[in-house]
């Protein structure tokens, strides 16, 4: 096997709360949790101040953006149950409005403008979820997923070997039914969530407490 390029790494911010995860563009703003305050900032990527924040009902894992909304996975309970849960800027969480994630597991989300899909790190896949959390279908995968997103039809991820480790970005392109999947560059840190803002991809480092922006090498 060729050894990957690394990503080149083009911003390199401290996050608003420790133990940052995940990390979400809405095409505007970036949003991100905290393990250690339960809470959600809208933060401004310019200026990288923070906007608003919200109380969280658990621990985050991923999210994604849906219209107006947003969704994320949300751990509860002392068993860390996975449930997708809706945000809504400006009021908050619909705690009332969540549903379990299948077999209650799974980490990352990302939404195509029409199906929403959730991926399972442990089970190594990506699922299609109608609008209760019912499965549609899978698509497997030969690495654990810690992060997730679209980009011109094609999913990136953030995948790890079987301790998590030796993170890779890489590209999964399943829109003929039988999915490639492709190593784009070696990720030298323990990233975790995955977002795009058009022009760079966004990232967590959550044991530095910090948030990176980077590409990929050509």
């Amino acid at each position: 096997m060729n050894t990957l390029d690394q990503i080149e790494e083009f911003l390199r911010l401290p996050a608003p709360g420790p133990r940052v995860q995940p990390v979400v563009y809405d095409g505007e703003h970036v949003w991100l949790g905290s393990w250690e305050t339960l809470r959600l900032y809208e933060m401004d990527p310019d200026k990288w101040t923070v906007l608003s924040e919200s109380p969280t009902p658990g621990r985050m894992y991923g999210g994604t953006v849906i219209g107006d909304e947003l969704r994320f996975v949300v751990g509860k309970g002392d068993d860390d149950d996975r449930y997708v849960c809706r945000f809504i800027p400006g009021h908050g969480f619909k705690n009332t409005e969540c549903f379990a994630a299948p077999e209650f597991t799974g980490s990352q989300l990302a939404f195509d403008g029409d199906t929403l899909f959730l991926s399972q790190a442990g089970n190594k896949r990506i699922l299609a979820l109608d609008s209760s959390g019912k499965i549609i279908h899978e698509i497997p995968l030969s690495r654990h997923p810690v992060g997730l997103t679209v980009v011109d039809g094609c999913f990136y991820l953030l995948t790890g070997d079987d301790e998590l480790d030796e993170i890779r970005l890489t590209k999964v392109d399943a829109r003929n039914g039988h999915p490639v999947e492709t190593d784009m560059a070696a990720v030298p840190f323990g990233a975790r969530s995955l977002a795009f803002d058009g022009k760079h991809f966004w990232t967590c480092h959550r044991d530095n407490n910090e948030v990176v922006a980077f590409t990929v090498p050509m």
